[in-house]
């Protein structure tokens, strides 16, 4: 099986910065989880940012979990707020595991963080490679809101990015928001099937709230790596 080259560090100066120091508040579904994900799961917390969903898988028992993020200052941060934690700070691809070394991975407003279409199919496409057949993705992330502040914003950053969907803040830093289709799409391309799909609110880093959608989705036997 071959892995994906290159690294999803778009715009990463600002998650080494300001961005570090913001507290993440896209929740887990616990009942969704456990449904798909059992306690002696290996799992893998890709896009763990300080380590706040891997402190709670293993508050919730999971005892084989690993956080991976690109950032240097999110990992460090987490070192120090959750010493106990396996944390690794890696910059590109291909990580550092073998072929099926994970029965689940987390991807947790990741890709809204990501908004190159090639970096989030790169990252899609190594977990791919890391889950095992029959394994799962637990995705969770922000589809395009209806709203008139995020309406007014995707138009505004369209042609200044080339994606409807990618805005900045005022703070620095540049997100994406999803056509659902996109996201199941993107998974699928990955080598996994849909088994799940969940929608709801939350919380979102500047104190609004925002529809996201959580697919879960099996890894398929045989399935290709996606390019």
């Amino acid at each position: 099986m071959t892995s994906p080259q290159g690294s999803p560090q778009g715009h990463l100066g600002f998650w080494e910065t300001t961005g570090s120091a913001k507290t993440f508040t896209h929740p887990l579904d616990p009942a969704l989880l456990e449904e798909y994900v059992p306690y002696g799961a290996r799992v893998l917390d890709y896009g763990c940012g300080y380590g706040r969903l891997t402190a709670e898988l293993a508050g919730r028992g999971y005892r084989s979990v690993r956080g991976v993020d690109v950032s240097a200052a999110l990992i460090a941060r987490g070192r120090r707020e959750h010493p106990e934690l396996d944390l690794l700070r890696w910059g590109g691809f291909p990580l550092p595991f073998e072929d099926g070394a994970f029965d689940a991975a987390l991807l947790f407003a990741v890709l809204t963080c990501v908004p190159g279409d090639a970096d989030q199919k790169a990252i899609a496409g190594e977990l791919g490679r890391l889950v095992r057949p029959g394994g799962v993705l637990y995705l969770s992330d922000v589809p395009l809101q209806d709203d008139a502040l995020n309406q007014e914003r995707y138009r505004r950053y369209a042609e200044r990015h080339g994606t409807y969907g990618v805005f900045e803040t005022p703070d620095g830093g540049v997100f994406r928001h999803h056509p659902p289709e996109l996201l199941r799409e993107t998974v699928r391309a990955a080598g996994f099937s849909l088994l799940a799909e969940r929608r709801g609110s939350v919380a979102t880093l500047d104190g609004r709230t925002a529809e996201r959608l959580q697919l879960v989705a099996r890894k398929e036997p045989g399935a290709a790596d996606a390019p």
